[in-house]
């Protein structure tokens, strides 16, 4: 397993930063390009390999990701899921439109382009034999949007997120990393069946990306909540109400739950900000709450977090 490496624009002029993340995307995985919309890009990268899992998380401003077909003796897949922002995928004809929570298994021996908005993603290429004993219709669920509002949905997107949690923690054996690969392989297949089961209609499916995306973007707004949610949907509280239950939750404790899992990323990202100014600057009143609630949802305290 190698150890997680972390990639910024922070410190590159403007006019060189695109060329630089070209060079880092081309290097992870061999192929890829991205188009910037105007001169105004930024981005950040973590990189880490599992076992067979070639994963990385990456974070920019608006883009488009290109990749050229990619010739190998092993057929591979690659999962893009979608964590903030929303992304159109263009494949073999298929456009797919993915929402916070969503996510697409495509080929990398096809070219493929994403056109993306301000996002962060979580990436991984791995190999396609082990997904297909799972889920033996692979082939027709390839390029499909994949609900993020499933219950094997959300425990998928919760183990990526731990397993980079974990990769703070530095190196693990052989045996740890086969652990790991063969539950990723589990919860994707799980994930899939739940995904492939009739969908909401169109429109409720609209509404639940856009307000997602509302959360995901507003999270450092203290006055977020059930009723700004639905003021700024045109739609009523009980409609807001109705579509967290479907996902088996309620608006408060979904903003909760996301302010808490990105206080986590940025009580480890950003170490020069203290337990208080991360709390504020992602919509709580008071840290000592936020020290309550942070210690509930993951065990330890924030600053027990930050030191491990």
């Amino acid at each position: 397993m190698t150890a997680v490496q972390k990639f910024a624009t922070d410190g590159i002029a403007p006019p060189e930063r695109l060329a630089f993340w070209n060079s880092l995307v081309d290097r992870v995985y061999s192929g890829t390009y991205v188009k910037s919309p105007n001169d105004e890009f930024s981005g950040e990268m973590w990189t880490w390999q599992v076992g067979d899992l070639a994963m990385i998380r990456p974070r920019s401003t608006a883009s488009f990701v290109g990749r050229d077909p990619r010739y190998t003796d092993d057929e591979r897949l690659i999962l893009h899921l979608q964590c903030r922002g929303s992304s159109i995928h263009k494949q073999s004809g298929t456009e797919t439109t993915l929402g916070a929570g969503d996510f697409i298994i495509a080929s990398p021996h096809e070219a493929y382009a994403i056109d993306l908005a301000a996002h962060e993603l979580l990436v991984v290429e791995f190999p396609r034999a082990p997904l297909a004993e799972r889920f033996p219709g692979i082939d027709d669920a390839l390029r499909q949007r994949m609900s993020g509002s499933t219950p094997g949905a959300r425990v998928f997107h919760d183990f990526l997120l731990s397993l980079w949690r974990q990769s703070q923690q530095g190196l693990a054996d052989d045996d740890w990393q086969d652990g790991v690969s063969q539950v990723f392989y589990d919860l994707v297949a799980l994930a899939m069946r739940g995904a492939s089961k009739p969908d909401a209609p169109a429109q409720d499916s609209a509404l639940r990306r856009r307000v997602l995306g509302i959360v995901e973007a507003q999270l450092a707004d203290r006055g977020l909540r059930t009723l700004s949610l639905a003021n700024t949907c045109n739609a009523s509280v009980r409609t807001i109400q109705n579509m967290f239950a479907a996902m088996g939750t309620t608006p408060s404790a979904y903003i909760l739950e996301r302010r808490l899992a990105r206080a986590a990323e940025r009580l480890v990202s950003a170490q020069g900000a203290s337990i208080t100014e991360v709390a504020f600057e992602l919509g709580f009143n008071d840290s000592a709450y936020f020290a309550r609630a942070f210690r509930q949802r993951f065990g330890i305290s924030p600053r027990e977090w930050r030191r491990k």
